[in-house]
């Protein structure tokens, strides 16, 4: 008789707390941003990535557009969209991105992008062609853009981006260092500090901001040093947000953090100087992105004319 075969079980998915359950986008604002994006053949992080809050943003006909493509050369254990050979690169985006801006009516625009590991530069002079076509179509978009670490070509990639002179630069360090082996395997940590560090040394008016996922196993002391990190590193605005398992094979939920506990982590991050911190489950990078850069800019004007 042959012996029982042992199938391990699959971890259970834990199960969503009330205060992170959204409703389903629908809606005509909704529907008219997707048709928008068909037409011009833009990608948005908003499908790709899940995020929970498109229904609500596509209404006010705000999007994040993704450049460089859907498919991306790196799998990160968090990250929902595509893993494997990207194709070539659209010449005709950077107009595409500048005409939806205009049609939307954006006062201020998130592009970011997929990594290209495959191109000599990452993908750096699309991001710039982004910026510049946008500067000559919506001259009054404010423009942050939120970009790969551009491994083992971040120093040049960077001076032309920061040439280019976007209104924000975001780079996510997404976790704790502990965690990167497995949940950002493709990345360094340190490297990602000074890739922001090195945009702020290049061009100390363009603001600087990253983001950090929580539930994913990290403690709270580790949270606190990445906050001194960051300070180190200069960086203006952080963002903290709830990370939630896109689909059973990416990284397990260890931990669904409680509202009150992202409202502590807020107040000591304020404490340890950002000029701005959003932290809450549903926040995201691009969440209320325009609203936060007002509040960033004026916050910045604020502290300087206390420093006189």
């Amino acid at each position: 008789m042959n012996a029982p075969i042992n199938i391990p079980e699959r971890p259970v998915r834990k199960r969503k707390p009330d205060w992170i359950r959204v409703k389903a986008p629908t809606g005509a604002g909704f529907n008219e941003t997707r048709r928008l994006m068909r037409d011009l053949n833009l990608n948005t992080v908003c499908e790709e990535a899940a995020c929970p809050n498109i229904g609500e943003c596509w209404t006010k006909k705000h999007a994040t557009v993704m450049i460089l493509g859907d498919v991306c050369t790196r799998a990160c254990a968090f990250c929902n969209v595509k893993t494997g050979m990207p194709r070539a690169v659209d010449p005709l985006e950077p107009e595409h991105v500048a005409i939806a801006a205009a049609k939307m009516g954006l006062e201020h625009i998130v592009i970011t992008s997929v990594d290209r590991d495959d191109l000599p530069d990452g993908g750096a002079s699309q991001f710039v062609k982004v910026i510049e076509a946008l500067r000559r179509n919506t001259p009054n978009t404010t423009i942050e853009i939120l970009t790969p670490d551009f491994r083992n070509k971040a120093q040049a990639a960077i001076e032309a981006i920061v040439t280019a002179r976007p209104d924000v630069y975001n780079h996510n360090l997404e976790t704790v260092p502990r965690l990167y082996p497995t949940i950002r395997p493709g990345a360094r940590y340190y490297a990602s500090l000074r890739l922001l560090e090195t945009v702020k040394r290049h061009d100390p008016s363009i603001f600087t901001k990253s983001g950090v996922m929580l539930g994913l196993g990290e403690e709270r002391m580790e949270v606190h040093q990445v906050m001194d990190d960051m300070r180190s590193a200069d960086i203006d605005f952080l963002t903290m947000g709830q990370y939630l398992q896109p689909t059973p094979k990416h990284a397990n939920v260890m931990d669904f953090v409680t509202p009150s506990a992202f409202d502590a982590y807020a107040a000591i991050a304020r404490a340890k100087g950002f000029l701005l911190v959003a932290a809450s489950p549903l926040t995201r990078s691009s969440y209320h992105a325009g609203d936060d850069f007002a509040k960033m800019r004026d916050a910045r004007a604020a502290r300087l004319v206390k420093a006189r």
